[in-house]
């Protein structure tokens, strides 16, 4: 009996050490990070959903999501839905993006962004940052505050 109660100790050791790892690779908003930054940093996580675990790449998406938006389109669950639907779901693991600003002032900045998904067609989105001004951990980092319904602009073939 003694030897199960082991395993199953260092089983549970191994189950909570990879669960606090793989949340310690999602990056977390801080002040230093760019308009620009946020942007890539979500779109990187979205092309590469899975790689650190599963739907990672949309709950780093979530972690720059501005507490607005989140309001608007969460709790998680609801918002990893609304990615995987057929409205959002080209942003996951899309082949390549670029990013492209078109408009901005002192606290916000709007990004034409360019994803090449996964059966080679491009889509273009309007992608929206601001900076957060309110007092607490959030205060003057830039967060998503809207990304636009996709625009097919046709294959790349």
């Amino acid at each position: 009996m003694f030897k199960k109660q082991q395993i199953i100790f260092k089983f549970l050791v191994i189950f909570f050490i990879t669960i606090s790892t793989s949340n310690a690779e999602l990056l977390k908003p801080n002040s230093n990070i760019k308009p620009s930054e946020v942007v890539k940093i979500q779109l990187l996580g979205l092309q590469n959903n899975n790689k650190v675990f599963n739907d990672s790449g949309i709950e780093q998406t979530w972690n720059f999501a501005h507490p607005m938006n989140k309001q608007a389109t969460g709790p998680l669950d609801r918002f990893k839905a609304m990615l995987k639907s057929n409205n959002y779901q080209m942003m996951l693991n899309h082949i390549s993006h670029t990013i492209t600003q078109v408009r901005g002032g002192d606290d916000w900045v709007q990004f034409e962004v360019i994803i090449l998904d996964k059966e080679k067609i491009y889509h273009k989105f309007n992608w929206q940052v601001e900076k957060f001004i309110e007092d607490g951990p959030l205060k003057d980092c830039w967060l998503t505050t809207m990304v636009s319904s996709p625009e097919s602009l046709g294959s790349s073939i």
